[in-house]
């Protein structure tokens, strides 16, 4: 696809992030404080802005559609991906989605060193072990996914290769802490299977958000037993393999998803052993054989995000 053979106004753009533009940021900050003002370039303005993929992506490629930025820490990619599905329901043709996150910079890391979520392994085969008795934190990752969501009938029409569908979607938000309410990450999954019209029976993989906190690795294998049972889908967490990418993750899982489907393999949750306490059929060590046809990705942010994304592959496909 060439974006310049395509009408202007039929392109969007909605991506999502959780920390802008850090290492530039950074360094144009660093020329405030040590040499002044006028040293610092006019595109620190937007640089470390959240929406700066967005503007950039659509005016390099004169997208002119309905666009836009989500915020919402980690959870940020899905909804974005959310955000765009909508906007083709209401007639844009094609929509450019996802979300890369860069924040891997001295900056970045004090801001993620105070969320006390990193992990305190100096090994790194054991540095992040999501469901594991050993977890202790997560590893960061640069990085995404951006997609393109469009209409089923214009993809068809111009011949654009399919990998499936977004079909079902629900977010939620979690109580205060002490308020004793439960989190809202089943109430999500749910949302999103009954948007999709699906049973749990119908998801062949989840794709976990996997924190690599004891509590919130408790948390998300509780609602994901809750809703299909004690091992009752195989789940996976790939993002072992690259960190988390902050609001890039989920569109990786995504793309990961789709090529699930399309190859028929799970990709693995690698240098884990699984705790049995957790009550998951965890994809671990190697890739699993499996016919995909459906697949449910989840995503939480830090502060009460939670968001859940069903899809699917097509029945006519190509």
């Amino acid at each position: 696809m060439r974006p310049a053979e395509l009408p202007a106004f039929d392109m969007g753009v909605v991506t999502a992030a959780s920390s802008g533009g850090f290492e530039f940021g950074q360094g144009e900050l660093r020329k405030l404080w040590s040499q002044g003002g006028q040293y610092v370039s006019a595109y620190q303005s937007f640089a470390w802005f959240y929406a700066v993929n967005s503007g950039q992506i659509s005016i390099r490629n004169a997208m002119k559609g309905p666009s836009g930025v989500v915020v919402s820490d980690q959870a940020g990619g899905l909804d974005a991906v959310a955000q765009a599905s909508r906007q083709i329901r209401k007639g844009t043709s094609l929509v450019v989605t996802g979300a890369v996150d860069a924040s891997i910079c001295p900056w970045g890391w004090v801001a993620q060193m105070a969320g006390g979520r990193l992990s305190t392994s100096d090994e790194p085969a054991g540095a992040y072990l999501p469901f594991d008795a050993r977890a202790r934190g997560h590893v960061p990752g640069e990085g995404g996914a951006l997609l393109i969501v469009e209409a089923e009938r214009a993809a068809r029409e111009r011949g654009a290769r399919i990998y499936g569908e977004i079909a079902g979607y629900g977010a939620t938000f979690d109580s205060k802490p002490g308020t004793g309410r439960a989190p809202g990450l089943r109430k999500a999954i749910e949302l999103a299977l009954g948007q999709a019209g699906a049973d749990p029976r119908d998801v062949d993989v989840v794709f976990a958000d996997a924190a690599a906190i004891p509590e919130l690795d408790r948390v998300e294998a509780t609602a994901i037993s809750e809703v299909f049972g004690a091992r009752g889908v195989p789940v996976t967490a790939p993002k072992t393999m690259t960190g988390r990418l902050y609001s890039g993750a989920a569109p990786l899982d995504l793309a990961a998803a789709f090529l699930a489907m399309r190859d028929g393999l799970i990709p693995p949750t690698v240098n884990v052993e699984p705790d049995p306490g957790y009550g998951l059929d965890l994809v671990a060590s190697r890739p699993r054989t499996a016919r995909v046809r459906t697949a449910l990705v989840l995503a939480r942010g830090h502060g009460g995000f939670n968001s859940a994304l069903v899809v699917r592959t097509l029945r006519r496909a190509s």
